[in-house]
């Protein structure tokens, strides 16, 4: 496989195997689709890989269905079945809900904050080698996750334990704290031609 050469090395001390095995907090964001996605295929490298993988879904609503969380819940019982790949666990924050609408009678700043809570308890636990923190940039855009604890508690995760954050509109300051930084642009999109969106390519 081909590993590529960095650009620059730093003057860190640090061997090129340490500096290789560092675990990395990385961020898609920007305004064109396929950010979850991209997500979604590192945590399925990490699988194959034997990382555990959490996800967490802060911004869908209970009721949708969407592929991957099919796919990976059957590779988590691939694993406790055959012993291959990795753990998975899948979670929707409180009862789920989108950011198309919020209305009704669900605190949901409340439940994006104990969602929150409760990923910094399995970082704290080291209970994943994976994170995918999926639509997790909107609780922090609307003020229900403090933005400088998210980045203070990432940058002194534990262990071997990679976080990846998919949002639009990143803030500033969770850019800069990142090691990888996607932003997704769009040059051309379905919907542009009124196109909605369609099973096994949204969903």
């Amino acid at each position: 496989m081909p590993q590529g050469t960095p650009s620059t090395v730093p003057a860190d001390g640090l061997t090129t195997r340490q500096r290789r095995h560092r675990p990395l907090l990385m961020v898609h964001t920007g305004q064109m689709k396929g950010k979850s996605t991209a997500a979604f295929g590192m945590a399925l490298r990490a699988w194959a890989s034997g990382l555990p993988v959490g996800v967490f879904q802060f911004v869908k609503s209970a009721k949708w269905r969407v592929g991957e969380e099919s796919a990976f819940r059957a590779l988590g019982e691939v694993h406790e079945r055959t012993g291959q790949g990795a753990p998975v666990a899948w979670h929707r924050m409180g009862a789920g809900w989108s950011w198309i609408q919020r209305g009704g009678d669900a605190d949901h700043a409340a439940d994006a904050l104990e969602g929150w809570r409760q990923i910094q308890r399995d970082l704290a636990a080291e209970r994943y080698g994976l994170y995918v923190l999926d639509e997790f940039t909107y609780p922090m855009t609307w003020g229900w996750v403090d933005v400088d604890e998210v980045v203070a508690t990432l940058a002194d995760r534990p262990g071997f334990q990679h976080v990846v954050i998919t949002g639009r509109d990143a803030d500033p300051r969770l850019v800069a704290a990142a090691d990888l930084v996607a932003e997704l642009t769009k040059v051309r999109h379905p919907m542009d031609a009124g196109q909605k969106g369609q099973k096994g390519i949204e969903w």
